[in-house]
């Protein structure tokens, strides 16, 4: 049986090279992917929520696995419905969300990183989305470093774009490369399995369900028929001249200024300086020179042209035709813009991205921002982010943390602080989230004053610290918990400058390394061996929600509590019956989960 690397490495070549898979299913059936996908799964937070039967992570084991894999060599596993919840959206209204069992999530792992490492070597280098090493920032920053000299931005917004993937379109476009009909049989029952919504069956007619772990790399293989379109088609018809032809009106006031240095008018070289730096030194009107430039984070897309208007929209109608003949989807007609890119400024990933152009601002002599793109901070993410720490117009305290510890308040707040700077980075003004730190610094004091029937000044006073940055020393609020012989936990809110930094980069997920390890949980599982009563054979994992459930005071902890307390983890390797002890389906159990 080859290892999970072998695997991926071998469809990672064939992608490479362009050759087809005609043995997909088979990879199926090799343990060892769904231990790794095991180890990539277990620790998130979605792992410990029940599909429509209940199934969780929790009573993972060899065993489970080999029945899948069973199931799944005689053709017999079937995805089950996923479980539709509904959570709300910006703009008031709610996004459809499927909650898949944990089996299906396991199956959908393993799929998914089989077609990763086929697919992603054959992934347009303008693609970001849902990628291993790319993110926002990284789309981003393609756009601030190489869209220099945009005219027209087009916005492109594809209407309910995973929930409506054709089925028909999305499955001729894995034939194409993958001949194996009993995969492709696998991919096609997912995609139809339905969901559940009150109980009620209902079927899924088109779509990815948002929520399944292999819906995001179905959707980029979809796609990426719009990236070639573009990369092949629009591109080439719409780029051509190396440079801009010179602009009369600035060469004419380049050869005055030369004849009034050498009569030596200073008066009237100073005057001619001005009225250049006015002046572009290319034609903007230039008919024998256009740009047309294309980035995609999943189903966000967004081009930069530069050419006339008429032609703008001459390529946002190819893109709706080509969109709606070819694979069956609809432009957002409120969503789909074009903006001039100097006066305006199109909203890409949470950022407002405009050109700039300021005839005043030299360096070394020359005009050196003009044609630049800005990144920038929208107005309204700052109204939206302070909002809900005020209440009547002021910052107000949270009674939800009132009664949590003074570690876990500010480590909230500042996970919240942090999380919000850390994405705005890469703008130039991102000193305008001053505003937010202010409103949930305030926040945070206030939270803890009502906790501590103190005021806001006592808790400043006693919470502040100064640290040491790479930009100096700065002040920011700190709480600890000490630790006898180890270090302390630290929680700290605010003391990160407020000053962009053009190598900020958030990817999406840490790739799949080179050489597959184990994680520890993986190679404990592996020997066999019950952590609670050290019985050797068959065993499980035992998993809870979070630490912080194991260490609730005034509540009685058994053996097996007090372990992964000590331990600080969230798992367990247990018996069967131990394993039935903990969830109380024993009559020795001592306590009920």
């Amino acid at each position: 049986m080859q290892n999970a690397e072998t695997v991926l490495n071998v469809l990672r070549e064939r992608g490479r090279r362009g050759l087809p898979c005609d043995e997909l299913y088979r990879q199926l059936f090799n343990p060892q992917l769904y231990l790794l996908a095991y180890g990539r799964l277990y620790s998130n937070q979605g792992a410990m929520t029940p599909g429509v039967d209940g199934e969780t992570v929790d009573g993972m084991s060899e065993a489970k696995i080999g029945r899948i894999i069973g199931a799944l060599r005689h053709e017999r596993y079937r995805f089950r419905p996923a479980k539709r919840v509904y959570i709300p959206k910006k703009n008031g209204k709610k996004r459809p969300l499927g909650l898949p069992s944990w089996s299906d999530k396991l199956v959908g792992e393993v799929i998914r990183l089989l077609l990763e490492a086929y697919y992603e070597p054959r992934f347009s280098d303008r693609s970001h989305g849902f990628r291993s090493g790319r993110g926002c920032h990284t789309a981003l920053s393609k756009v601030a470093e190489t869209w220099t000299g945009t005219t027209w931005f087009i916005e492109l917004d594809i209407a309910d774009c995973f929930g409506s993937l054709d089925h028909q379109v999305l499955l001729s476009l894995l034939a194409e490369k993958i001949h194996d009909n009993r995969f492709l049989r696998l991919i096609k029952q997912r995609l139809q399995a339905g969901y559940l919504e009150d109980w009620a069956w209902n079927a899924t007619l088109s779509g990815a369900p948002q929520g399944g772990v292999v819906s995001p790399i179905l959707s980029n293989i979809y796609l990426d028929r719009l990236d070639k379109f573009v990369e092949t088609t629009l591109i080439p018809e719409h780029a051509r001249g190396k440079r801009r032809a010179h602009n009369r009106a600035h060469t004419q006031v380049v050869r005055e200024m030369a004849r009034a240095r050498r009569r030596g008018d200073r008066a009237a070289l100073r005057q001619l300086r001005k009225q250049q730096r006015c002046l572009p030194s290319g034609d903007p009107d230039d008919p024998g020179y256009r740009r047309l430039r294309y980035c995609r984070y999943a189903d966000d897309q967004i081009l930069g042209f530069t050419g006339p208007k008429a032609e703008a929209e001459q390529i946002k109608a190819r893109l709706t035709q080509f969109l709606r003949d070819e694979l069956r989807l609809e432009l957002s007609a409120d969503k789909t813009l074009i903006t001039h890119a100097r006066t305006g400024a199109a909203r890409f990933l949470g950022y407002d991205i405009t050109v700039q152009h300021a005839d005043r601002k030299t360096t070394h002599g020359k005009r050196s921002i003009n044609g630049g793109i800005a990144l920038k901070v929208p107005t309204a993410v700052i109204k939206a982010k302070t909002s809900p720490y005020l209440k009547g117009g002021k910052p107000a305290h949270r009674s939800q943390l009132v009664n949590e510890s003074d570690h876990t308040i500010v480590n909230t707040f500042g996970a919240e602080y942090r999380g919000l700077v850390n994405y705005y980075l890469l703008a130039g003004d991102v000193y305008k989230l001053s505003r937010v730190r202010w409103v949930m610094e305030t926040a945070l004091l206030k939270t803890l004053a009502c906790k501590h029937a103190s005021t806001v000044s006592k808790m400043a006073a006693r919470y502040k610290a100064k640290i040491d940055t790479p930009d100096g020393t700065r002040t920011c609020f700190e709480a600890r918990v000490e630790h006898d012989g180890r270090k302390p936990l630290v929680a700290r809110f605010g003391g990160q400058p407020l000053k962009k930094k053009r190598n900020a980069v958030l990817v999406d997920r840490k790739p799949v390394p080179g050489i597959i390890r184990h994680k520890d949980l993986i190679n404990r599982l592996l020997t066999g061996r019950c952590e609670s009563c050290d019985h050797q054979g068959e065993v499980q994992v035992h998993q809870v929600r979070k630490i912080a459930d194991l260490t609730k005071p005034g509540r009685p902890q058994p053996p097996w509590m007090e372990t992964m307390a000590k331990r600080r983890r969230k798992t367990l390797i247990v018996c069967a019956t131990c394993h039935d002890t903990i969830h109380g389906r024993h009559p020795t159990a001592t306590t009920t989960q």
